[in-house]
């Protein structure tokens, strides 16, 4: 299969981009650079109309098992596919096993598209947040050290594994967006740890990043060190067409990256409580990260160790002027969790609360504190390049409660130019829409049927087909994606 993307057509765009083109972005559509992030705005207090403009959300039956899984509203349809193994059988589905023969692994979370020669043909590739076990819900490392029994159970073909002993990894599928199934899927990474989302590349591959430093250390049951980021191309066949891990993109826990396709900088967020960083990868040769380069921490400038979580509600919407610090050992002999991030505290860099999802469109990159604002209930930042050296950092929204926006994790923008943000929070859970005027909304709510617990689970992987009609996202657990397609155009999103 080939998709629409390659190296070539990569660096081909940069140039374009550079020379002054403008590229087809939901954000250039909307302009929300102007009006979401005018200075003064007070996003934090504003709720859109009439729900964004696509009213209340109803019980919706899943076009694949007739039951109620998610609610939308009045004219979305969805279907749900790549359920687990263990939900399938659940659901009395067919099992779920690819077409390679391995089982469908669980906890789904980061995944993007891709095109292919057929336009109502796609490629996804989904990321497993598995750690030790593919069946217990716990990625802690002293809960291994305490002595519980984990099933280090790998996926896929243990042929392929970057580690035998690693649960994590990610699966490739095939699907149809006219009538909206799965065609195939297979195992396309193996072998590594906590793979919680990434990030897709213009070249067209997807980078899929571990949350963890879990390694040969200490009594951890790893062969191999983890804290990486790995690159699966969209047109591979089998995991062993997989490349990493890239260890001068650091060693920490990772959450998700996205790429500038005009100078192939990869962005990259850090998930590591208040101790989180914003990092970006200078490429020596853009489009080939195997080729090593430059991992660089933002600072802001004037504010050194600047904790962007706690004091900054009156400045949505407020550009602050950026720089950036040179990690000098970005895959540190000795690990701890803030081995990379306190390389750069100390030369003045700024803290996060829990970076996650990040996203790359119009000439900006998106990217959610998960616990940040003064009420820890998220933050929506942007940044803004400006030249290699500089560029602003700008908050677009910090959530005064919960019960407005619960902890964003992944994040994508919308063909029509608004923010998709995920929740992963501790009740009901939402996919949540802001748009350009900094107003939020509720798109999709999980509403799985069985299990209490399971309504509380975490939304992730947020996307849209590349001619923008449907849109994916999972449940992390019980672990299921769903396709989600209607009238987009009464709203944002």
């Amino acid at each position: 299969m080939t998709t629409s993307f390659d190296r070539r057509k990569f660096l081909q765009r940069g140039a374009a981009v550079t020379a002054g083109t403008v590229l087809a972005s939901g954000t250039q559509l909307l302009g929300v650079h102007g009006a979401l992030a005018a200075p003064g705005r007070r996003g934090q207090q504003l709720k859109a109309e009439n729900n964004g403009g696509y009213g209340p959300l109803q019980p919706t039956k899943d076009r694949t098992t007739g039951r109620t899984l998610l609610n939308l509203p009045a004219g979305f349809e969805y279907a749900s596919f790549g359920h687990s193994a263990e939900y399938a059988a659940a659901l009395g589905l067919a099992a779920a096993v690819g077409s390679d023969g391995h089982p469908t692994p669980g906890r789904h979370d980061g995944m993007a598209t891709f095109a292919t020669e057929d336009p109502s043909i796609i490629r996804l590739v989904r990321n497993h947040e598995q750690g030790y076990s593919p069946t217990d819900a716990s990625q802690e490392p002293e809960d291994y050290s305490a002595g519980n029994a984990y099933d280090r159970t790998l996926i896929g073909d243990p042929a392929t594994a970057y580690d035998p002993a690693a649960a994590g990894g990610t699966t490739t599928m095939t699907f149809d967006t006219r009538e909206l199934k799965l065609i195939s899927s297979f195992i396309s990474l193996n072998g590594t740890s906590v793979n919680c989302a990434g990030g897709p590349t213009p070249w067209g591959s997807w980078l899929s990043c571990e949350e963890t430093v879990n390694g040969t250390l200490n009594d951890d049951p790893f062969t191999k060190d983890h804290g990486y980021v790995f690159e699966v191309p969209a047109d591979g066949e089998s995991a062993g067409d997989s490349k990493g891990p890239y260890r001068e993109m650091g060693r920490f826990a990772h959450e998700a990256v996205a790429v500038d396709p005009a100078t192939g900088i990869v962005y990259e967020t850090e998930d590591s409580g208040n101790t989180s960083g914003f990092y970006r990868f200078c490429p020596n040769e853009p489009g080939d990260l195997s080729k090593g380069g430059t991992l660089q921490m933002l600072a802001v400038k004037g504010k050194p160790q600047l904790k962007t979580y706690q004091g900054h509600s009156n400045r949505v919407g407020n550009p602050m002027p950026v720089e950036w610090v040179t990690i000098q050992a970005p895959d540190p002999e000795n690990i701890t969790t803030e081995s990379v991030f306190d390389q750069g505290w100390y030369q003045g860099g700024a803290a996060f609360a829990r970076l996650e999802g990040c996203w790359y469109d119009g000439g900006s990159v998106f990217f959610n504190a998960t616990s940040g604002g003064d009420a820890e209930a998220g933050q929506v930042w942007e940044y803004r390049p400006r030249g290699r050296s500089g560029g602003q950092l700008i908050l677009l929204f910090e959530s005064p409660s919960p019960d407005v926006l619960d902890a964003p994790d992944n994040l994508t923008v919308s063909p029509r130019g608004g923010l998709v943000l995920c929740e992963d929070g501790d009740d009901q859970q939402y996919v949540r829409g802001l748009n350009e005027r900094g107003e939020i909304f509720d798109f999709a709510l999980n509403s799985i049927e069985g299990e209490e617990d399971d309504v509380n689970n975490e939304f992730a992987g947020a996307c849209f087909s590349p001619d923008g009609e449907v849109m994916f996202v999972n449940i992390q657990t019980p672990g299921v994606s769903f396709a989600i397609r209607g009238p987009w155009e009464k709203g944002a999103l």
